[in-house]
Order: C-alpha cells, then sequence, then structure tokens
C-alpha cells in the first residue's frame, strides 16, 4: 500500500510542478523528486523479494503497509517544508533589506 501512496502523491506533485513549471517559487520540483525517489526505492524493495521467492504477495494491502505510506509521506513532506523555509520565496522568516 506504501508503493500505491507514494506514487500516487508524487504523480500528482509532478502535474502541479509541470502546470507551474515556469514559477517553481515553492520548490515543486524538489518535492517532486523527493517523492519519486522514495517511489522507485519502494518498488526496488518490493520487487527484489518478489523476483528472489519465486512470486507472493507484491503489494501489501494491510494497515500498516497504509500507515507506513503516510509516515513516509509525511517525512517526505517535512524535508521539503524545511527546504522551503530555509530557502524563504516570500521572504517572511529572513526579511530583506529594502534597497
Amino acid at each position: 500500500m506504501w508503493l500505491i501512496i507514494l506514487a500516487f502523491a508524487a504523480t500528482i506533485v509532478t502535474a502541479i510542478w509541470y502546470a507551474k513549471a515556469e514559477n517553481d517559487k515553492y520548490m515543486l520540483k524538489f518535492l517532486s523528486l523527493i517523492l519519486w525517489g522514495t517511489t522507485i526505492m519502494v518498488m526496488v524493495d518490493h520487487t527484489l523479494p518478489f523476483l528472489m521467492e519465486g512470486g507472493g504477495e507484491f503489494l501489501e494491502i494491510t494497515t500498516e503497509a497504509t500507515v507506513l505510506g503516510f509516515a513516509m509521506l509525511i517525512v517526505a513532506l517535512a524535508v521539503w517544508n524545511g527546504a522551503l523555509l530555509l530557502k524563504d520565496p516570500k521572504g517572511v522568516i529572513y526579511k530583506r533589506k529594502s534597497q
């Protein structure tokens, strides 16, 4: 389930970023890269055991897997939020001197 949650979030963020690509003030490209990187990592994590064990369950549809998917999404959003606060695109945290 965590693969589905992360892939869905990555797709939505990529579509929003692409629609507003000329003015990427809120670093949606960075969030998109974080989410796609995590999705690829989870895909590899699911694919290798599936191939090595000769089949079985590829997608976990359990409560724990759902909670883990949302927890990973929250961590990705927290990292993006931290980077956004450091960049401060609107100059709210770090007041810029007017010239």
